[in-house]
């Protein structure tokens, strides 16, 4: 599904990498379930959940974070390079929020400047699918059915 939802991304939005993180918050820690890249940005294992104004944005306050040169990327991430390197300057993370919990986010990225509102109007087209495949995730590693 999640494929799927890149594919969504990717048409109504634009992405030249779109990953997807799964949020522990209770343990302060993330990982990521997806990827179009895995050389770059590999699937499992967890990483502690930054204290930064992204932290507050996409999980506390459940709002889209974005930033649109590499240098405001810097400032909340500490693989800006890694982020440059691939050719990309701008970032937008969506979150995913169940029952009131922001559980994940899908993370988008493009070339500077890409994520203005008017590129971003289109989200809440896309947000249905992107729960259904967090849910159907989150559900799959717990065995229900």
């Amino acid at each position: 599904m999640f494929d799927f939802v890149a594919g969504l991304i990717g048409e109504a939005i634009g992405s030249k990498l779109t990953t997807a993180t799964l949020f522990d918050v209770p343990a302060g820690r993330l990982r990521r379930l997806y990827t179009q890249n895995a050389t770059a940005y590999a699937v499992g294992g967890f990483k502690p959940i930054p204290d930064n104004q992204w932290t507050e944005t996409l999980i506390r306050r459940q709002q889209i974070y974005t930033a649109l040169s590499l240098e405001a990327i810097a400032v909340d991430f500490a693989d800006w390079q890694l982020i440059g390197s691939l050719g990309c300057e701008s970032i937008a993370n969506l979150p995913i929020v169940v029952g009131g919990q922001t559980i994940g986010a899908f993370n988008l990225l493009h070339e500077a400047g890409y994520y203005t509102a008017e590129r971003l109007a289109r989200v809440d087209e896309v947000m249905p699918f992107a729960t259904m495949a967090y849910l159907a995730a989150v559900f799959g590693e717990r065995g229900a059915t």
